[in-house]
């Protein structure tokens, strides 16, 4: 899970070593909050809840994309989190967001262990009871107006499966939905999203214009997904040589064999 908070591993192992330390230092015992200071500690629960999940969703690294297991441990904390504070929106919106996308979790790697990308996916085989759940939940969450990042999340996963079903993407209103989580939640990760969907919504040069700042984020600069979205955007401008340049260097950095081939499998496509 070092990838998902945009660090090296032994950067993140310092981090919990000064932690302990600090923990044991200051006497700080171990005891269950009280009912009334939950919301006050929900925001870090909740970010452990959607870690757990993505590296069950897309594994950082190992020989397998997927690791079940822990996407349905992290929906079934979820689902208690939701029990317990059942007015809490972003309690909701996470929940929607993580049973839309685990919904495609059959169907995001082939038979023969391939990675299978969003659009490439065969609608008839996600899982309709999970789809169904999920915007139960995401419209659940909406209902309590108050809007939040998760939330946001969920509505652009949910409108990218509808695109998918329907054979169109509004990636017009995909661009704006990045937009506005990026005033919720200003990340490097939501801004390069954004990149991305404005690279489709108003062509590749407008998200190469977007793309550039990030190039020189120090937090992604090992970041495979940044490198692997240039790519994208640098092969749909007309510049072959650059986007194999940005895939051999998403490939360098990459510690997942099956996103490794999926890489592999672009670099090739776009010489």
């Amino acid at each position: 899970m070092d990838r998902a908070f945009l660090v090296a591993e032994p950067t993140m192992g310092k981090r919990i070593v000064r932690a302990k330390r600090k923990i044991a230092a200051a006497g700080i015992a171990y005891r269950v909050p009280r009912a009334e200071e939950l919301p006050e500690r929900l925001e870090a629960v909740l970010r452990v809840a959607y870690l757990i999940f993505n590296e069950g969703y897309s594994a950082s690294a190992g020989t397998v994309l997927v690791r079940g297991e822990l996407c349905a441990e992290a929906i079934r904390l979820q689902r208690l989190l939701a029990e317990l504070l059942p007015e809490e929106a972003e309690v909701w919106g996470l929940l929607a967001l993580m049973l839309l996308h685990d919904a495609r979790r059959a169907s995001r790697v082939s038979d023969g262990g391939d990675w299978v990308a969003l659009t490439e996916q065969d609608p008839s085989t996600w899982d309709r009871d999970r789809t169904a759940e999920g915007v139960g939940a995401l419209t659940r969450a909406l209902r309590l107006g108050a809007p939040g990042p998760y939330q946001l999340q969920a509505a652009v996963t949910a409108l990218h499966m509808k695109g998918v079903e329907e054979g169109a993407t509004d990636w017009p209103r995909m661009a704006h939905l990045y937009g506005v989580l990026a005033g919720l939640d200003p990340s490097p990760v939501v801004a390069l999203n954004r990149a991305a969907a404005v690279g489709f919504a108003e062509g590749p040069e407008r998200g190469l214009a977007l793309l550039g700042p990030l190039l020189r984020h120090p937090a992604l600069s090992g970041y495979p997904p940044l490198h692997a979205t240039h790519a994208d955007l640098l092969g749909r401008s007309g510049d072959p040589a650059g986007a194999a340049e940005a895939y051999r260097r998403a490939i360098a950095l990459s510690t997942n064999d099956v996103e490794r081939a999926e890489l592999r499998r672009r670099l090739g496509r776009s010489a």
